[in-house]
């Protein structure tokens, strides 16, 4: 059964949580970056989009900035999380906890492209210390998967085991890529059991 796990532009995790005005906002903002770049958009396409006046939308942000880092810290807050909620779930089943990270994951991937493709090519663009917090956020949450995988493969050393990691965040990561041509379900089929057969593959050297 498909894990219902959400991680939204706005941090949120878990379905049902009324968005706020300031949500919305920041969703386009998100999208503007995504498809424009950060450079290629500004404060006034933001408001534009939303329908919003200038000292409205700078009721709600400081500036372009600070929209960054509302939608990358909370992101990656919600991954961890979630990410330790599915190991403790199944502390002696290494396999149906990866089967449970990749379900959340894949989750996560298709229903924020817009977040991925904005990490991907504008996190360096956010000040040091939200930058320094992401990239420690990530860093817990690969080890989440680290601890799953060396109990999977026996033997396996550890930084092999964030080689594999990685590899498999950039094929689920993969969803601004991805056309409409498959739909949405398939294509969580599709990226799931790509996935757990890169990750159950033998893994002893050649």
């Amino acid at each position: 059964m498909e894990e219902q796990a959400r991680v939204t532009s706005g941090g949120s995790t878990g379905a049902g949580r009324r968005r706020s005005r300031k949500d919305e906002i920041l969703e386009i903002a998100v999208g503007l970056f995504a498809s424009r770049g950060y450079h290629g958009v500004s404060m006034d396409d933001i408001g534009a989009a939303a329908g919003v006046t200038g000292p409205a939308l700078y009721h709600h942000f400081a500036g372009k900035e600070a929209m960054l880092v509302a939608a990358l810290v909370p992101v990656s807050e919600g991954l961890l999380d979630g990410g330790r909620q599915r190991c403790a779930a199944h502390p002696d089943d290494p396999r149906t906890a990866l089967e449970s990270l990749i379900d959340f994951h894949v989750d996560f991937a298709l229903a924020n492209p817009a977040v991925i493709a904005l990490h991907l090519h504008e996190l360096d663009r956010l000040p040091e210390e939200p930058r320094r917090r992401i990239r420690r956020l990530q860093r817990l949450y690969v080890e989440e998967w680290v601890v799953v995988l060396t109990a999977l493969h026996s033997g396996l050393p550890a930084a092999e085991a964030r080689v594999l990691a990685h590899a498999a965040f950039g094929l689920m990561n993969s969803t601004p890529f991805l056309g409409g041509e498959v739909d949405r379900r398939r294509r969580a089929e599709l990226l799931r059991a790509a996935t757990l057969a890169a990750l159950l593959a033998p893994t002893e050297p050649a």
